[in-house]
């Protein structure tokens, strides 16, 4: 059957294509560089050898990509943004496609990451249909890998930029702890979960063995309060204590709520297919 036509909210296409460079995201803050080295440490105990086949689905321009295939993996990354695409075209495969409507076969990678699509669907249906798509095109046993904004990201995010008591940013981030949906200035579209829902999302599409994790931990608004602040930033100290802060809380579940991204890993069952 063909794929459905899917378009991708414009605020979101806007966004990625005109405002942000999403390149460097992951390079240029303290607290993406944190994000960065404990997403490549927690998949890392997850991902089968290489050369395994991973497809990055909103892979963007290829930050994860390209460390995957340091590592020997062989990578196709889709993404609908179609400056992330040009981009990416010069580390792996790349093209532009909707996480909600894989064009794949059935059962034909042994890893699928969704390290970004589940951000920007605030429809509980779109987020179901994207995981399910997911699951379908990774073998059995494979792992499917999905990545959160924790629903109380922008409180410590906010504290940091030291104006979360203006009556403004209340309203605002209020709003977002209310609904989970941001949709106003400053970011795009998104949707902010919890690490029980975004759990629960997995199981639902038919992933077992599902664990989350918090990526950056409890002390990465810690990293990016110092870098606001006049002066060369966070020292190397700093950041190797908040590295480590996020490996200590690993055991202890209470502490997700303090991370400010979400990393959930689960397997397709071997009789799925």
């Amino acid at each position: 059957m063909p794929k459905p036509e899917l378009a991708l909210a414009p605020e979101i296409e806007h966004f990625y294509s005109q405002v942000i460079d999403e390149n460097a995201r992951l390079s240029m803050s303290a607290d993406g560089r944190l994000e960065l080295i404990r997403t490549q440490e927690i998949l890392r105990r997850f991902l089968p050898p290489a050369p395994a086949r991973v497809l990055d689905v909103g892979g963007g321009t290829g930050a994860h990509a390209r460390w995957l295939i340091e590592d020997g993996y062989k990578v196709e990354l889709i993404d609908p943004v179609a400056r992330h695409v040009e981009q990416a075209a010069t580390i792996c495969p790349a093209t532009q496609g909707d996480a909600r409507a894989l064009d794949a076969t059935d059962a034909s990678y042994d890893v699928v990451q969704l390290l970004g699509p589940l951000y920007h669907l605030p429809d509980p249906e779109d987020r179901r249909q994207t995981l399910s798509e997911a699951r379908r095109v990774v073998k059995p046993g494979g792992l499917v890998a999905a990545a959160g904004i924790n629903r109380y990201a922008s409180l410590f995010e906010h504290v940091s930029y030291a104006h979360l008591h203006t009556d403004r940013l209340q309203t605002a981030i209020s709003k977002i702890l209310r609904t989970a949906v941001h949709d106003g200035k400053g970011f795009t579209l998104a949707y902010f979960h919890r690490a029980e829902e975004l759990a629960g999302e997995l199981r639902a599409a038919g992933l077992t063995d599902v664990e989350v994790f918090g990526i950056e931990g409890p002390a990465w608004s810690l990293l990016k309060a110092v870098e606001q602040q006049p002066g060369e930033g966070p020292t190397d100290d700093l950041f190797a204590s908040a590295l480590t802060a996020a490996r200590m809380a690993e055991p202890y579940p209470e502490l997700l709520a303090a991370s400010s991204h979400l990393l959930a890993v689960g397997r397709a069952s071997d009789g799925d297919m």
